[in-house]
């Protein structure tokens, strides 16, 4: 991470690593692969499209799901130098990860947590009165400048200063005890094409940020860089994006990262009438042969992809063909409908794919009633997680 040269690969080390990724694969019911060379690839393809505004990297709730100790890496390693988080405690996990890299807490600083920020060099984003007095009286008491985001609340209604505060902040900064290094603003509707908000949000950042002369501004996210370079100013901030997720609607992702792989445990054939899982939510129109896969709502497939008899859940490839869930999803198990499929092509054993084979996040995500993001970031702790492309 910092270019000193890597040690040689230990072959023994990693003989025994491969040993143990087999046996956890062997072990678990299903199998999930993130591929961080598509998240690196991905990342390089939006700051080349955002250049020369820098382009940071959204890394908060684990990475989106996907693991921030294997994806931070990966993301400093392909050139990513500035990352954003949610919580304290995630940014202290990633500071541990990548020593140099320049890390904003989005939510801001919790009371009495100054020295702490400043001792793990992060830079909270305040967005409140409170939050800038105890920041600005800090690093007066320490008699240091220390390097912070200003968050600008231009019409999302949820965090930040009112553009009035920022106006008057503005306007008296030079009594701060700190310089801000970043004035940022979140878009609300950017991932809906031609939405009046966006717009008017571009303009009232405009206007703050050029009050603050010398500052940079931000104000994209993935959607928001997408839209042109008056959305980009000085620094963009994706993140949905590098996962493989869509990030406007009618817009195709870039590389998709995830793979899901869930194992079928039994093949049955039921006769039709019968009825299918908890609360008999589906009943059998034909005779059927159903595989049982070992993925439930404890992993992250909702309740809500089920199927019923008035409405097809999500689909699954199994022997390379598209196959729906029947009846209600329970806390470990899923049932496909495998009919279709010749007899005999599909064993105990055998994978049911949930996420790749052409099923993105996105696909998965509007037959379960919800969005991407909430997809990879319910990603379950018992999958055996493989990572390649690192």
């Amino acid at each position: 991470m910092t270019g000193e040269p890597q040690a040689p690969e230990d072959p023994a080390a990693s003989a025994a690593a491969a040993d143990q990724a087999a046996r956890e694969a062997r072990e678990a019911g299903a199998i999930l692969t993130v591929d961080l060379s598509a998240i690196a690839d991905n990342w390089r393809t939006l700051a080349a499209l955002a250049a020369p505004a820098e382009c940071a990297a959204v890394v908060k709730a684990n990475a989106y799901g996907l693991g921030i100790d294997r994806v931070a890496p990966a993301l400093w390693k392909a050139g990513a130098r500035t990352f954003f988080v949610a919580h304290f405690k995630e940014a202290l996990e990633l500071r541990a990860l990548l020593p140099e890299a320049v890390i904003y807490v989005l939510n801001g600083l919790l009371p009495e947590t100054a020295a702490d920020h400043a001792a793990a060099r992060l830079r909270p984003v305040l967005g409140s009165v409170p939050e800038i007095t105890e920041w600005s009286d800090f690093c007066r008491d320490q008699g240091a400048d220390l390097p912070t985001a200003l968050h600008v609340d231009t019409g999302m209604n949820r965090l930040g200063l009112s553009v009035d505060e920022a106006v008057q902040l503005a306007g008296t900064r030079r009594m701060l005890g700190f310089t801000p290094s970043l004035v940022m603003s979140h878009l609300a509707c950017a991932d809906t094409p031609g939405h009046a908000l966006t717009a008017r949000q571009r303009a009232v950042f405009a206007d703050v940020i050029r009050r603050f002369r010398g500052v940079p501004g931000s104000l994209a996210n993935s959607a928001g860089t997408l839209l042109g370079r008056d959305f980009r100013f000085e620094l963009v901030r994706p993140g949905i994006f590098l996962y493989g997720g869509v990030a406007i609607t009618g817009v195709p992702p870039l590389r998709p990262v995830v793979r899901l792989e869930a194992k079928i445990i039994q093949v049955s054939s039921v006769a039709a009438g019968e009825t299918v899982g908890y609360g008999a939510a589906e009943r059998l129109k034909r005779p059927s042969r159903l595989a049982t896969v070992s993925i439930g709502y404890a992993d992250g497939l909702f309740r809500a992809a089920g199927s019923s008899d008035l409405a097809k859940g999500v689909e699954a490839v199994v022997a390379g063909r598209r196959c729906h869930l029947v009846g209600r999803v329970s806390m470990d198990l899923a049932t496909l409908d495998i009919t279709d499929l010749p007899e005999g092509t599909v064993q105990r054993g055998d994978v049911a794919v949930f996420l790749g084979d052409g099923i993105s996040v996105d696909d998965l995500a509007a037959r379960s009633g919800t969005i991407g993001y909430e997809v990879l970031t319910s990603l379950g702790a018992r999958y055996a997680r493989r990572y390649i492309g690192g």
